[in-house]
């Protein structure tokens, strides 16, 4: 069977305050909230979903904001950096606009390319590169110019307790092309054109504690739920342990944990964010899956209240 990935479909971290989360996300970033549900396993927090104006697959990442969350360490096991793409020539404007919020940014160089990297407000690692390849973003919130705006994942860097197994899964399970190495990193691309460059860190490093400020997982994109059961099924004869197929609502999921430590999920590309929500409405109202509706007045009391808002330089 021959089967690849044509890169990342979303990432899932934890945070506490989700206002803070999304006045970061969306105000700073600039990123549509463009879903509002809760965690399916815990309804008593949210699961906030940020991307472009349509939340395609590549452009989400997405939260589960609790605020007696503990903090995480950001370790082996662990997608250690969230890389972010804006369009050519952007990068000196979202130097400035970080520095505007007293975000602390460095520069570095990797695989010939130039890095803006800093943190979010829970200290969740994240880096801006500047590319030709994919769709300009059609959302722009707080000021930022469509020619400015965040296109989606560029990709990200994996901390792995076993980077030489990690590697092979990149590879000869998930399908991804091994291309060359860079100052301690080994980068992998696949065939789409955005969420594409995964660099995987060579140095084996210490386990990662799971809290805010940290990744729970990175999923993968399958094209469609037939290609989704077959994903399945290959993992589990390449001797991994899939989950069974689980119905996300906006995608369907099958998760694997790698053998150097990070949590892997195979996400469907349908049926997207407008399946329950007009395009033009989305992240505008608590969702709820059919079977939480009965519960709503109280899910929705236990949750605290959050809003898409302006955020000024200089509040963060």
């Amino acid at each position: 069977m021959t089967l690849q990935t044509s890169g990342i479909h979303h990432i899932t971290a934890f945070a506490r305050n989700p206002q803070e989360n999304v006045d970061f996300y969306a105000g700073v970033l600039g990123l549509r909230l463009v879903k509002k549900t809760i965690n399916f396993d815990a309804p008593e927090v949210y699961h906030l979903y940020f991307g472009n104006e349509a939340g395609s697959p590549g452009t989400i990442i997405t939260f589960f904001p609790w605020p007696e969350s503990r903090k995480g360490r950001i370790g082996g096991g662990q997608v250690g950096t969230t890389t972010y793409v804006v369009p050519e020539g952007a990068l000196e404007y979202w130097e400035n606009r970080l520095e505007s919020f007293s975000i602390l940014v460095d520069k570095s160089e990797r695989f010939g390319e130039t890095y803006l990297q800093f943190r979010d407000n829970e200290g969740l690692q994240l880096e801006l590169v500047a590319r030709a390849e994919g769709a300009n973003s059609g959302w722009s919130f707080g000021g930022i110019p469509l020619d400015k705006a965040i296109k989606g994942f560029g990709g990200a860097v994996l901390y792995s307790v076993n980077p030489e197994k990690t590697a092979h899964v990149l590879e000869h399970v998930l399908g991804m092309k091994k291309t060359e190495e860079d100052g301690g990193y080994l980068r992998f691309l696949t065939d789409g054109d955005i969420g594409n460059r995964i660099d995987l860190r060579l140095a084996a490093l210490p386990w990662g504690g799971g809290g805010a400020g940290t990744v729970h997982h990175i999923a993968w994109r399958a094209k469609d739920f037939q290609e989704h059961a077959q994903w399945q099924s290959f993992v589990s004869e390449e001797g991994y342990q899939p989950t069974t197929i689980i119905d996300r609502q906006y995608f369907n999921a099958v998760y694997f944990r790698e053998p150097g430590g990070i949590l892997f999920e195979i996400a469907t590309d349908p049926p997207g964010f407008a399946r329950d929500e007009a395009a033009d409405a989305l992240g505008e109202k608590l969702m709820l899956p059919a079977w939480y509706e009965p519960q709503r007045a109280q899910i929705e009391a236990n949750l605290l209240p959050i809003e898409v808002r302006e955020v000024k330089g200089g509040r963060l």
